[in-house]
């Protein structure tokens, strides 16, 4: 059984995996992280799934524990805008299609089209997004029962597995700020925290990590490493020699400049979502934080120069860009053929990244971890427990990266090379196959990316029927049925999503609220 790990890398993926640890194993597994002061995090990863809400109950932080010193917002969609002819936008939101005469209600919508608009017909959250509400009420009470779960109480400690219900809203925070209340988290608890630059790492004869050696501390010993450094892959990729498997032939976006914009969201309001812009060679986040904005450039450097994508960027963001400092990145896509090699895990940028276009970043830290927890190494069997991690590892982000290329293919955007070359590009081994059949039945468990990747057929459904480059049509049986029972679910909605917009407040005076809460608690 591995008593000791050494973390070497910290930021969100370190401190992440530190901390959930520590509320695992507690003092029955020694915990040492290792950081250099003179290597930079990525630091942008700044929204997250909606399954984020297990990792926070697993450590038992409610909300009001770390929202607010984290600059935290609420997510309840991606907004898409220009994806699909300039001017237009859609949400993929956190809500599932309700079924209405064993039918689900987006075969219903493509039958019936009472609109345009799959999003605003069919949830509630659209609304709820144009309207820039929040989820929560002043009383700490969220939406409605229509939702399934209802109320303010803590949840029991569980993982993205044990998710049965689409919780609808996910969280935006500051990254460096939530590695930072983690880095106070896991030392609490016993986390011994070292700060200091990783020099080398040895390995015993059958090519076991014995101990990695610092400038100043000395030498590094444990049972079990785990590989936080990045894109570097310092440990897994470096040391180890395990290789690359690239992603670039059908997700070109290698590289990326962001800002942090400063804001008075008092003056302008905030939406409770993500917002993802179209552009001449890759597409622009936007993600709201108490304070500021903070934003990027995903581009292909096949198409466009460094210097050409941060004058868009700025061109974007308006005078508020103006002496702001940019952050070029040039991002490793694709993953690591093993996470798990030897006492060696990578998590994080060195296990496996992908464009965020939805907010995966994130999410592939808490699987990894949450998967390491479950498959930990006791001596005996170790080697099918690594075979079983890095099968499971493997095939969320390879769904993941068939979910991101759906994305481009259906996208009805056609007007330079870019955009033209994404219809063309070669997919992913059964992409091809799955797209033929969504044309003609609107994707389900049985016809999306057979494994676990954390997004449902919903959210295929949603890009699809947004996004507007892909024909389908509807399901022919629908013609003979009685659609009364539809029309009547998608009035339903309407008159709910009216009642929400009118109950809830703003996105911004509750996060206001609750910042007064916490400084009149302090």
């Amino acid at each position: 059984m591995a008593k000791s790990v050494v973390i070497v890398g910290g930021g969100t993926a370190g401190w992440m995996t530190a901390s959930y640890l520590k509320a695992s194993f507690g003092d029955r597994l020694a915990v040492t992280l290792v950081e250099s002061r003179n290597v930079p995090t990525i630091g942008v990863g700044e929204a997250s799934f909606s399954t984020i809400r297990h990792f926070f109950a697993y450590l038992g932080l409610e909300e009001r524990d770390w929202m607010p010193e984290c600059h935290a917002t609420y997510k309840l969609a991606i907004r898409y805008d220009d994806w699909r002819a300039e001017g237009h936008h859609f949400y993929h939101p956190f809500e599932r299609p309700r079924v209405v005469e064993g039918v689900s209600l987006a075969d219903w919508w493509l039958h019936k089209k009472p609109s345009a608009d799959y999003d605003r017909d069919c949830t509630v959250i659209a609304a709820l997004c144009d309207a820039k509400r929040s989820p929560r009420g002043m009383d700490g009470q969220w939406l409605g029962p229509e939702f399934g779960e209802h109320g303010s109480g803590a949840m029991a400690r569980s993982t993205m597995a044990e998710q049965t219900t689409q919780f609808p809203y996910a969280y935006q925070f500051d990254a460096t700020l939530l590695a930072k209340l983690l880095t106070r988290y896991g030392t609490d608890r016993g986390v011994r925290h070292v700060l200091d630059d990783v020099v080398a790492a040895e390995l015993d004869e059958g090519g076991n990590i014995t101990h990695v050696r610092t400038k100043e501390s000395g030498d590094l010993a444990g049972d079990l490493f785990i590989d936080c450094t990045g894109f570097r892959g310092m440990l897994l990729n470096k040391k180890l020699g395990v290789p690359f498997v690239s992603y670039q032939d059908t997700l070109p976006n290698d590289s990326a400049v962001a800002l942090r914009v400063p804001r008075e969201m008092a003056d302008q309001g905030m939406g409770p979502y993500t917002r993802s812009t179209a552009k001449e060679a890759g597409w622009i986040w936007t993600i709201p934080l108490v304070g500021r904005i903070g934003t990027g450039y995903v581009y292909a450097s096949d198409y466009c120069t460094p210097d050409e994508a941060e004058r868009t960027l700025r061109e974007f963001v308006g005078p508020a860009a103006d002496d702001l400092e940019a952050n070029h990145i040039r991002m490793r896509i694709g993953r690591s053929e093993n996470s798990w090699v030897n006492n060696c895990v990578a998590i994080g940028l060195s296990s496996g990244f992908v464009e965020p276009l939805e907010s995966t970043g994130i999410f592939f830290i808490q699987n990894g971890i949450e998967q390491l927890v479950k498959h930990f190494p006791g001596g005996r069997d170790d080697d099918q427990l690594r075979r079983s991690y890095n099968r499971q590892v493997a095939h969320v982000m390879d769904g993941v990266r068939e979910f991101l290329v759906l994305h481009y293919v259906a996208a009805k955007r056609n007007d330079n090379d870019y955009w033209r070359d994404a219809k063309t590009r070669a997919k992913p081994d059964g992409l091809a196959e799955r797209l033929e059949q969504w044309k003609v039945k609107l994707p389900d468990e049985n016809t999306v990316y057979p494994y676990y990747h954390g997004f449902e057929p919903y959210s295929y459904t949603a890009m699809i029927l947004g996004l507007g480059g892909l024909e389908v049509r509807s399901l022919p049986g629908l013609a003979m049925m009685d659609d009364v029972a539809a029309t009547k679910e998608l009035r339903l909605i309407r008159d709910q999503a009216k009642a929400q917009v009118e109950r809830l407040p703003s996105h911004w005076d509750y996060l206001e609220h609750v910042l007064d809460s916490k400084a009149a608690r302090s």
